[in-house]
């Protein structure tokens, strides 16, 4: 009885706090409007750029917001891990980009082409110029699936081939091939690229997804998995790399280090990888190539910025050259040669920050310094790197792992949920109250 009501009061002060969360602003107190006649472009109408023009519009008086971006519908990204499970129809993800943008708000649908920091001008892929005096980069990244030999988007749902990223559609279509998979067994194999990307925990979800829901249907003691990667730890966070390093050593998932997907076959189902390997007799590392056979595979590509930031000279010069992350200040997210250009969500050269999660922190730090510009003074805002990861161990428990730029863990929750132990309570944040939060978000009110 006691371990119940204590489980109760608990799910009690959770639901206050998420409560709490989805309703207030963060960071900033809310101020009276600063009229203005400014120009303001924002690119790109993904979870940055959608909750960034909400606040505008809360914020001043008067000023011209134009948001540019091609897309029809509106993806609510943290759900396609779930679809790709099988827990939510692909319908979860799916609204109307116009629905969530306010009125005042200039929507042009097309895709920004060009960008001239010099001339303050956006160029549209029909030519249109678009005039600006603060520009927000907010246009998401992009997915490299060409990088990969032998795959395409069209290949996902069939020869055991999963790729939740690419959308509804495609993570629907793995669930379809992982399904299969769940029931028949056999070898299936997991990878993350070696670039920057999007929610670098959604691997490692996907891959505790399909090991506990293979583990309690047909497929049970006749599977084994296999996660790959490039780098030498499961995860940026040492402590959290740890805890997953002992989760897959209990679930006999077989991790493969320095290994980097560089191929596939889908008629002989082998994936090629290139590897480092150690020597034996001489204890040396060198580069080979090692093919994997699968029963499923789940593809995540490389990820990179997308051209409008690469070829407008607004990328970091001196690193990740080859994947062309906007440059910019990692506390105020301000790029460094142009002052009136912000950079936020994935496309943002910071060491951490590709998470929904954390645009919810750099949406008021943008906006305090973009709006102090304006006023004629300093902002003093500073994002932190915040980042959350509800990472899904099993479906109804989770750990819900929230860190900066140094890896301090920074629990929301703190005495109610703790970081590093799969809870249900966890789960019930990634399952239930994360979408509100994060709609919450997408109108300015988070």
């Amino acid at each position: 009885m006691k371990d119940f009501q204590s489980s109760r009061r608990d799910f009690l002060r959770f639901g206050a706090a998420v409560g709490l969360a989805a309703t207030l602003p963060v960071g900033l107190a809310r101020a009276s409007k600063t009229k203005t006649n400014a120009n303001i472009v924002i690119i790109g109408a993904g979870a940055a750029g959608t909750a960034f023009a909400n606040r505008m519009v809360q914020r001043l008086d008067g000023a011209k917001i134009t948001i540019i971006d091609a897309r029809k519908n509106h993806i609510y990204q943290p759900g396609l891990s779930l679809v790709a499970a099988g827990l939510k129809p692909q319908e979860y993800l799916v609204s109307t980009t116009r629905e969530w943008l306010p009125k005042g708000v200039t929507l042009i649908e097309e895709q920004a082409a060009a960008v001239d920091p010099v001339a303050k001008t956006v160029t549209t892929a029909s030519g249109q110029k678009v005039d600006y005096d603060f520009l927000v980069m907010a246009p998401g990244l992009v997915l490299d699936h060409d990088a990969i030999e032998g795959f395409s988007l069209d290949m996902v749902g069939t020869n055991g081939i999963g790729s939740l990223y690419a959308g509804p559609e495609y993570a629907a279509k793995t669930w379809a091939a992982a399904s299969k998979f769940v029931e028949n067994g056999g070898v299936g194999v997991f990878n993350r690229p070696a670039t920057e990307m999007k929610c670098a925990g959604a691997p490692l979800k996907h891959t505790f997804l399909i090991d506990d829901i293979a583990s309690r249907s047909g497929a049970k003691g006749k599977y084994q998995l296999n996660y790959t990667c490039p780098q030498t730890v499961l995860f940026s966070v040492p402590i959290v790399a740890e805890k997953v390093r002992m989760l897959f050593g209990q679930r006999g998932v077989a991790t493969h280090y320095k290994y980097n997907l560089k191929a596939i076959d889908p008629g002989r189902r082998i994936a090629t990888f290139s590897a480092v390997v150690t020597d034996p007799a001489t204890g040396a590392d060198k580069v080979t190539s090692v093919e994997m056979p699968w029963d499923y595979i789940h593809i995540i590509p490389p990820q990179r910025a997308p051209a409008v930031v690469r070829e407008s000279g607004l990328s970091w010069a001196d690193k990740w050259t080859d994947q062309g992350w906007m440059a910019c200040d990692q506390g105020t997210l301000r790029h460094p040669q142009y002052s009136e250009i912000f950079a936020l969500g994935d496309i943002a050269g910071v060491p951490k920050g590709k998470t929904a999660a954390s645009v919810k922190w750099q949406v008021p730090v943008v906006e305090d310094h973009l709006v102090s510009q304006i006023q004629g003074r300093e902002g003093t805002e500073i994002y932190t790197g915040y980042t959350s990861c509800p990472m899904i161990t099993r479906v109804g428990q989770a750990m819900l792992v929230e860190f900066d730029y140094n890896n301090n863990l920074l629990p929301s929750f703190d005495g109610v949920i703790a970081p590093l132990e799969e809870l249900w309570i966890s789960w019930l944040m990634k399952e239930v109250a994360l979408k509100a939060t994060y709609n919450a978000m997408l109108r300015g009110k988070a």
